[in-house]
């Protein structure tokens, strides 16, 4: 084998290596941007359902003083019927 056939092998050797280096990286690089994408959606959901459960907990307390308040109206009621 001649030197200009061993320097033609070593090139096309290190390119190929490259495409392969290259490829990996790609992958990598897809993996992370589908990964960074998915906890940005995520993080989505999450912030929306704290938004839910506070307004739920909002109503639920709203809800709650309502019941205390129609409780009273009917022990007053119960007192006047008793009379």
């Amino acid at each position: 084998m001649t030197h200009e056939n061993e320097v033609s092998f070593d090139v096309s050797a290190i390119t190929d290596q490259y495409r392969a280096d290259l490829k990996k990286y790609q992958d990598r690089e897809a993996l992370y941007i589908q990964t960074a994408n998915k906890l940005k959606g995520a993080q989505q959901i999450a912030v929306e359902m704290a938004t839910t459960v506070a307004k739920l907990d909002r109503k639920n307390q709203e809800l709650m003083k309502e019941i205390d308040r129609l409780n009273e109206e009917i022990q007053l009621l119960e007192l006047k019927i008793k009379k």
